[in-house]
């Protein structure tokens, strides 16, 4: 299902003849074409005639978008689509459904910047409706970077989450709120007088004006109600109490002066939304609503025309609320029936959202479901991912639990939470649906989903096993699937030759994977899932890298990103993880400020547009990055972060946060912090725990133990990944240099840069091994370019020590204790703690024996 643009959302209420005059708030309202202006927030409760105001002054200007906001917005495509087509002038396309949030908004930002001579202005109206955070977070976005040429007005009951005080503070915040909108004195009087046609005194304007508070809705609700009452100031005198008795009384007054047939209209209608004449035939049962509206409206009883042929209207949403109590407790029998109507028609006009709700509404889950099943295909495609996960969480258990379709949904949204037994359960759901058939009362939608569905479960048992480090099972359901495929199916035949890609790559067979991965791309492509084949070249660039080809890797990320970006086309989600990868890479080469600057890019990009299971790769690469400036308390502090954000999914867990962590203790010299994560490590040797067991290497050659042993095993199982024979073979000369055997770890390391396919793409692979590493391959290859750039790599802290804090660090590294070493210096024991505090941070330490033995490396000592 596409996102259909509703035309009746981009016009402003229709401009009605003797609209009382407010050119004091109209002023003000102009000051938002003011170079450098930002915002103007006309935020006020219900019926102040907020809309109206702004409506007026938009009237007087050209280059004015409006869109009026519904619930239906709260999904963020959808909300995209009506900016896109409420934006004046705009000459980009609207965004694609797998485009970055931020990626779209820069595109809108740098086309309205370039038309340095065209001011515009976007009206957001009924913004109070929008509660969901990423529709939020692209408003302020777009906020924070608007163009002098495009200027923003929000209509609201409430106050949106934008940096309102920030806006204020620097003069670019226009404020209308109650107090500027109440009708006082003159303006009150015009209203009654001349707008609503009564003839009252002066006395009696402030009276009702006193009454009401200047609340603009009240002023209308007694208006109409004082049309043929003969004792004004009888009525006066009761018309008392807070606007919720206002609005009951009146409401009460207003519809009893109504024929009982606009009354049975305006109550059965009041299930609606929108309102039209077929659709209000078909809810109201009635052949003339086209007739009643139009006579609602020249009556002037609180419905807003919605687009210039005024054959759309809403109520006004005080009215609206009150007809719909109203109808609760008069006629709540009739609801579901109202509701059931209404859906009908919205069905019928492939309108689904709509047809969803109201389906919801009546009680009928079972017709929600079937209209969701229709509906998933496209809402999937069009990756309206927030729509269906409000769709699936809205239908009962027990509902969705005898629909396949709507199992394998759940399963996914399962699988997105990281709820993977919950998984597992929804999909012993959907193969148990499947055995069992559709119930007598609700039937299957006849989609391809249904079709595919038994291949559609095994591909989602592969993506289960992989996220739980199941390598057998996830290429036995992959190969399954496969067997159910036809040979159309070329997104149940791509999806399942990834799994086996994948399985094959955490098995450690990273050349095969290659191989498989590709023609499983090949196939999504075909399928026309272009988000997915996006997605697969930060797998592929990954796959390189554990190949030991770090060269072929930055070409897959760049060209991934080149195409992305050609003849201006949007970029798609996977671009902040493509900026993590070339992050990665960089910081490999030593190269930290472009590694940082990509990180930087990434993080901006990925607030809309990441891959799940990579949300917290971005968090690892930066804490990967402190580590190499020292700053080791930074990188765990990420690393903290990375945690929060993980979510096991279908890539192999080749990197856990834990062993990352390991190793940051490790470069902060704390081996005791290290040695505590070491003891639940696995001692199988596979590739699935390769990278604990080469961080254990670490730890052991700190510690000065034998670690021959196990990098002989891990050697001999890496036989078909060059990246991890080079690093296992760094580790080796190390190993034998701690034990004496110079000659042989000069050998070793020497052999390891021959065998390595590229060996001058690491650098930081030997610049983490400290002053041991650096003296090794001065003596094993000094004419190498490689050794060349590494010694020539800055050593030195960004922070150096003082000469006080030499001097404590060379008392550190003796036994003297901390009052020892106080009195020494002769200065109190926190003046020292504040010493050493100050040596830790600088060399990357949390503790003593760290700091000293970095200073080592260094050579400080």
């Amino acid at each position: 299902m596409p996102t259909t643009v509703l035309a009746t959302k981009l016009f402003p209420p229709a401009r009605r003849s003797g609209l009382v005059g407010r050119p004091r708030l109209t002023a003000r309202l102009d000051s938002t074409l003011e170079p450098g202006h930002r915002l103007a927030l006309v935020s006020a409760p219900a019926g102040f005639g907020k809309t109206t105001l702004v409506a007026e002054w938009a009237a007087g200007h050209e280059r004015v978008g409006w869109l009026s906001l519904d619930d239906g917005d709260n999904a963020l495509p959808r909300f995209l689509a009506h900016l896109w087509a409420a934006l004046p002038g705009i000459r980009v396309a609207p965004p694609a459904a797998d485009v970055p949030t931020t990626a779209a908004l820069t595109a809108l930002v740098n086309d309205y910047a370039a038309q340095a001579d065209l001011q515009s202005v976007l009206v957001l109206d009924d913004y109070h409706v929008i509660e969901a955070l990423d529709v939020h977070e692209a408003v302020a976005f777009l906020l924070d970077h608007l163009p002098d040429q495009l200027h923003l007005v929000v209509a609201t009951r409430a106050d949106p989450p934008f940096p309102l005080a920030r806006l204020r503070g620097r003069g670019q915040l226009t404020e209308i709120r109650v107090d500027d909108l109440r009708f006082a004195g003159a303006e009150a009087g015009a209203f009654l007088n001349d707008v609503m046609g009564l003839r009252l005194t002066e006395n009696d304007v402030r009276a009702l004006e006193g009454r009401t508070e200047g609340w603009v809705a009240g002023l209308q609700l007694a208006a109409l109600s004082l049309r043929g009452v003969s004792d004004i100031s009888g009525f006066l005198q009761a018309f008392t109490g807070s606007h919720r008795f206002v609005i009951d009384y009146l409401a009460a007054e207003v519809l009893a002066r109504q024929r009982p047939e606009i009354r049975d209209f305006l109550l059965r209608t009041a299930v609606l939304e929108r309102l039209t004449g077929p659709l209000c035939d078909a809810v109201s049962g009635t052949a003339d609503s086209a007739r009643i509206l139009d006579e609602l409206d020249r009556g002037n009883v609180f419905l807003v025309a919605l687009d210039a042929d005024r054959t759309w209207y809403r109520y006004h949403h005080l009215f609206r609320d009150v007809l719909r109590a109203r109808l609760l407790a008069e006629r709540p029998e009739e609801l579901p029936a109202l509701h059931r109507a209404a859906g009908e028609w919205y069905a019928a006009e492939r309108m689904a959202p709509d047809a969803v709700r109201h389906a919801l509404a009546a009680g009928d889950q079972e017709r929600a479901a079937f209209l969701i099943e229709e509906a998933l295909p496209e809402v999937r495609r069009t990756r309206q991912d927030s729509l269906l996960l409000s769709w699936i969480r809205s239908l009962p258990e027990s509902v969705a639990r005898r629909r396949p379709v709507l199992c394998i949904a759940r399963a996914w949204s399962s699988m997105m939470a990281g709820e993977l037994d919950h998984m597992a359960r929804w999909l012993d759901d959907a193969e148990a649906a499947l055995t069992a058939g559709p119930a007598v009362d609700g039937a299957w939608a006849d989609t391809e989903d249904l079709r595919t569905a038994p291949a559609l479960v095994l591909v989602y048992r592969a993506a289960l096993a992989q996220a739980r480090g199941e390598v057998a099972a996830t290429v036995r359901c992959a190969e399954r699937a496969l067997e159910l495929a036809g040979a159309d199916d070329h997104f149940i035949r791509g999806a399942a030759g990834g799994f086996v890609a994948l399985a094959t790559w955490a098995a450690g067979d990273v050349e095969e994977a290659l191989t498989t991965f590709a023609t499983a791309v090949r196939s999504l492509r075909a399928a026309g899932n272009l988000t997915d084949v996006h997605d697969s070249t930060v797998v592929m660039g990954d796959l390189w890298m554990a190949a030991g080809r770090p060269s072929q890797a930055r070409k897959t990320f760049e060209q991934a990103l080149a195409a992305a970006t050609r003849n201006g086309e949007p970029y798609p989600r996977v671009t902040a993880d493509l900026h993590v990868g070339l992050a990665e890479l960089d910081r490999e080469l030593n190269d930290l400020a472009g590694a940082e600057a990509h990180l930087e890019t990434s993080r901006i990009l990925a607030e809309h547009g990441s891959i799940t299971e990579n949300r917290h790769r971005r968090h690892v690469a930066m804490a990967q990055v402190q580590v190499a400036r020292g700053d080791c308390a930074a990188a765990l502090a990420l690393l903290d972060g990375a945690e929060d954000l993980y979510r096991r999914g279908s890539y192999p867990e080749l990197k856990p946060i834990a062993a990352l962590r390991a190793r940051v203790y490790l470069a902060a010299g704390d081996l005791v912090a290290a040695g505590a994560w070491a003891t639940g490590i696995s001692d199988t040797v596979s590739y699935l725990h390769e990278y604990e067991q080469l961080t254990l290497a670490r730890l052991l050659i700190h510690r000065g133990d034998d670690v021959l042993g196990l990098l002989d095993r891990l050697r001999g199982d890496a036989s078909r990944r060059a990246g991890s024979r080079l690093e296992i073979d760094v580790l080796r000369a190390l190993a034998l240099h701690q034990r004496g055997e110079r000659s042989d770890a000069l050998a070793a390391l020497r052999q390891a840069l021959a065998a390595a396919p590229e060996p001058d793409r690491y650098v930081r692979l030997f610049l983490d091994e400290g002053a041991p590493m650096l003296a090794l391959l001065q003596d094993a290859a000094p004419d190498e370019p490689l050794v060349r750039r590494l010694l020539k790599a800055p050593t030195a802290l960004p922070d150096p020590l003082t000469e006080r804090e030499l001097e404590v660090l060379r008392l550190l590294d003796t036994e003297l204790t901390g009052p020892e070493i106080a009195r020494r210096l002769y200065v109190s024991l926190n003046t020292l703690r504040t010493h050493t505090k100050r040596i830790f941070a600088k060399l990357g330490a949390t503790n003593r024996s760290g700091a000293v033995r970095r200073a080592r490396e260094r050579g400080l000592l």
